[in-house]
């Protein structure tokens, strides 16, 4: 691997990570990105622990080879089920100076801060409620919060079909929102734990509760970034700043560029990659 400094990584399944991404870009432009999905092989969330762990794998060592010291993982199924076991097994092995960070810990620390009825409610996809990811780690943060947690597997499809704002979509985020706050009428703080989920935020505000705060990932996980190079300039120098970004797809580029508008609201260009060998 080159050991020159590079870019910050950003990983996701899809499409959803460039929430992520742009909310770094926005918090953090100095830098250079690179961004890799893995969209022919999206989604993650309905794949074992193992499958999405070697996706991961295959696609943070694809980014360290492009010269990242750090890699986000903007993608909660990768964050819950392959995070863990990269940092532990694998980067002793690749590099143990190199690092991999996740969204699930940026966004446990902060909601101990929202909560007020220390209810919250957890809405990802079944693959990371499967997990307990959130759970475990508010848990160990804030013993003290209930964590309640809700599968929304038609809200990904909804999104990427280009329907979170067609009346169509109205059902199905009702449906989930009145399935948890049935579950638990305490809950004050709803955590949107996918990176699609931003794009239906007009229609998940319109059927929560008005007391209800809606946290989204973005700002909180760019926010953790920040905080994460002040404390570690060990790494924080190993980052270029030229304010760059290049993008990869293990799909179409042009299927990529038309979709990826959506998420980013750039018009950007993107390359193939593949990871997989």
């Amino acid at each position: 691997m080159n050991n020159n400094p590079g870019p910050i990584g950003v990983f996701d399944s899809g499409y959803g990570g460039l929430t992520i991404l742009k909310a770094i870009r926005k918090q953090l432009p100095q830098y250079d990105y690179v961004y890799l999905g893995d969209n022919a092989r999206a989604p993650y969330g309905p794949r074992s622990f193992d499958v999405v762990y070697e996706f991961t794998r295959q696609a943070v060592y694809s980014l360290f080879e492009k010269g990242c010291h750090l890699v986000i993982l903007g993608c909660n199924t990768a964050s819950a089920k392959a995070l863990r076991t990269i940092q532990q097994s694998d980067l002793p092995r690749w590099d143990s100076s190199r690092r991999v960070l996740g969204v699930i810990r940026p966004t446990a620390e902060e909601i101990g801060k929202l909560t007020t009825s220390r209810h919250i409610g957890v809405l990802a996809t079944e693959g990371t409620i499967l997990s307990n990811s959130y759970d475990i780690e508010i848990k160990k943060l804030h013993p003290d919060i209930v964590v309640t947690g809700e599968p929304c597997p038609l809200w990904v499809p909804l999104v990427e079909y280009g329907e979170a704002n067609s009346d169509g979509a109205d059902y199905f985020v009702r449906k989930y929102i009145s399935n948890i706050m049935q579950r638990d009428p305490k809950i004050d703080t709803l955590l949107l734990g996918c990176t699609h989920y931003p794009l239906l935020i007009d229609k998940i505000r319109q059927f929560a509760p008005p007391s209800v705060f809606i946290m989204e990932q973005g700002t909180y996980v760019a926010s953790s970034l920040q905080d994460y190079l002040l404390r570690h300039p060990e790494i924080e120098s190993r980052c270029t700043r030229n304010a760059t970004l290049r993008l990869f797809t293990t799909e179409n580029p042009q299927k990529f560029r038309d979709h990826a508008f959506t998420f980013i609201g750039e018009d950007i260009e993107a390359s193939h990659i593949d990871i997989d060998g």
